[in-house]
């Protein structure tokens, strides 16, 4: 495979020297809004996301190849990104509960030759996957992946994407039944959106196990679904599904979960191309401003931030250049 100019350029910008994706991600919103009033007791205003963004953007990119945001709250943050890469996101937050399938939707006001007139180097789309929907949702969602794939060609543009498990029968996705569902939900959407018809570039991809539920693991926490040999194979036939560069998500993990996700990936010999990580070096500093406010969570993160993330690039040692994919 080989890249475009716009599409070279763009990855090239997101990563490290080594060709390596060590991004951080600050594109959450709904969910970001929910955390924030929570610690406070009380609603917050946009303002808060704002300001919250910019402080998470100002302080680790420091210490990142890039940024993932949103246009809705994150362009101010954009001017304090230290001159790291810029990812910017193109779904609207969340999805219809009213509706099955958890169908996904874009921003209203927004295009790919929007975003990188705005700035960014690269696009990414949410969508929530299982190869286990019914075929005429997954027939949706693909025509719209095929969609997003041709503006970002038409664009020039780096399209990464990003897909979210989901049990297609209602169940809850962190019991055991969903972790022993999980990795063929995530071989399978692999396996899909590398095919070329949809033009993406870099699969944003969930690690193919539940953490809690690895036997053995400091996550481990009573029952288990896997042994650690079985989560090794997972880790193994997941990156065989794909012929695109794929990064790892977070999820939502504490650091220290996610460190040893890292680990255990890097063990399986998984070509992993880096990661785009949110909540797992922010997140513990949410009630630090929404309790304390501005000034207390940039020192929570030019400390416990600035660790986290190290923590992050220290596990990334295991990573493998993503131009190894491409020709160059």
């Amino acid at each position: 495979m080989k890249l475009t100019p716009g599409k070279l350029a763009g990855m090239k910008a997101v990563s490290d020297e080594r060709g390596v994706i060590a991004a951080a991600a600050m594109d959450q919103r709904g969910s970001l809004k929910k955390s924030l009033a929570k610690e406070r007791g009380s609603e917050v205003d946009d303002h808060a996301l704002v300001e919250f963004k910019e402080l998470v953007t100002q302080v680790l990119t420091r210490h990142a190849s890039a940024i993932l945001l949103d246009p809705e709250f994150g362009l101010p943050a954009c001017k304090k990104r230290n001159g790291k890469g810029l990812l910017l996101a193109y779904e609207k937050t969340g999805y219809d509960a009213s509706e099955p399938g958890r169908l996904p939707d874009l921003l209203d006001h927004w295009s790919v030759r929007r975003l990188k007139q705005e700035g960014a180097d690269c696009v990414k789309v949410l969508l929530y996957y299982t190869p286990f929907e019914k075929k005429e949702i997954n027939d949706v969602k693909h025509a719209f992946i095929e969609r997003i794939g041709d503006e970002c060609r038409a664009n020039d543009i780096a399209f990464f994407l990003e897909f979210v498990g989901y049990d297609a029968e209602g169940g809850d996705e962190k019991a055991i039944e969903y972790a022993r569902k999980k990795p063929e939900i995530t071989r399978g959407s692999m396996a899909e959106f590398t095919k070329e018809k949809y033009g993406v570039d870099v699969l944003k991809v969930e690690v193919p196990i539940q953490m809690e539920y690895v036997e053995g693991t400091r996550a481990c926490k009573g029952a288990s679904a896997y042994t650690r040999a079985q989560a090794l194979e997972h880790f193994r036939h997941a990156a065989e599904a794909s012929s695109k560069p794929f990064i790892y998500l977070s999820a939502g993990v504490s650091n220290p979960v996610f460190i040893e996700t890292l680990q255990l990936a890097a063990e399986s010999g998984a070509k992993f191309n880096g990661v785009l990580c949110g909540r797992a070096t922010w997140k513990d500093g949410i009630p630090v401003y929404a309790k304390q406010g501005a000034k207390a969570f940039e020192k929570w993160l030019e400390d416990e931030g600035v660790r986290n993330i190290n923590n992050v690039n220290e596990a990334l040692k295991a990573a493998t250049p993503w131009t190894e994919r491409f020709a160059m």
